[in-house]
């Protein structure tokens, strides 16, 4: 087994969202969950090679296992695309849906090309937003489920003060999310014209919040239907910065990669 740790979407050198990628790894299922629990970090992906040369991406956060976590994905396309002789492009698939990801290696940095995927056919009510956050919500635009891959609900607020200073009901979040099969929720908020800023609710523990979460910009652009730079992390005291490139064709999402030791 071959373990590497490598922080992405960093806002600068130093910060940045964990993940563990695993190599040469045969354990089951359970074996892998037990694993990702043991070692804590936000998010552990493990690389199958098949024997038709095709790579399955296998994702584990600390409590659950996930369709698709693009932090992690991003650490494993840096591992796959920055190897020795490695190509500049390389298609691989999810372990639990058997989704298509790209990943490219640019003069920019490493970005992952997806498409956007239905998400479920949820009535939010009005008063559901204000229920979650744990106080009166007044947004600025209705609230949306959108996916590229993990459902999110997306809810808007005013202004980034409003943002930071959100203290959801997350008990109620996990409990709303299982119900109706929704991967927690995304609060953002404007502060530019491509600018955002956000925060993702999907753990019963505040501590474990995350720093960035590539779905949730993903699914955010796919609902915008345009390009956007979103922030996230400032809570958390890790500042994160993820680029979204929206496409006809497919969203690609990208960041800051550096390994750790």
């Amino acid at each position: 087994m071959i373990v590497q740790l490598l922080k992405c979407f960093g806002a600068a050198p130093g910060n940045g969202n964990a993940a563990l990628v695993v190599e040469n790894d045969g354990s089951s299922e359970a074996e892998r969950q037990d694993f990702a629990r043991a070692r804590q970090v936000s998010a552990c992906v493990f690389l199958d090679r098949q024997a038709d040369g095709g790579i399955v991406l296998d994702y584990f956060y600390p409590h659950t296992r996930s369709p698709l976590c693009l932090h992690a994905t991003l650490a494993a396309a840096h591992v796959l695309l920055t190897a020795p002789g490695a190509p500049a492009a390389l298609t691989v698939s999810t372990a639990m849906r058997g989704q298509a990801l790209q990943l490219l290696r640019r003069a920019e940095g490493i970005f992952i090309g997806l498409a956007p995927q239905p998400a479920p056919a949820v009535t939010v009510e009005k008063y559901v937003p204000s229920e979650l956050m744990g106080q009166h919500m007044h947004l600025p635009s209705p609230p949306v489920i959108a996916s590229v891959g993990s459902p999110k609900l997306l809810l808007e607020v005013a202004d980034r003060t409003t943002l930071r200073a959100l203290r959801p009901n997350l008990e109620l979040i996990a409990d709303w999310s299982a119900l109706h099969q929704v991967s927690g929720c995304y609060a953002y908020c404007r502060t530019g014209e491509n600018e955002f800023e956000g925060r993702n609710f999907n753990h019963r523990d505040p501590a474990l919040e995350d720093s960035a979460t590539g779905v949730a910009a993903g699914a955010l652009s796919a609902h915008l239907q345009r390009s956007l730079r979103l922030h996230q992390g400032h809570v958390m005291q890790q500042p994160c910065l993820i680029e979204v490139h929206y496409g006809a064709d497919a969203i690609w999402v990208g960041g800051m990669v550096q390994r750790s030791t």
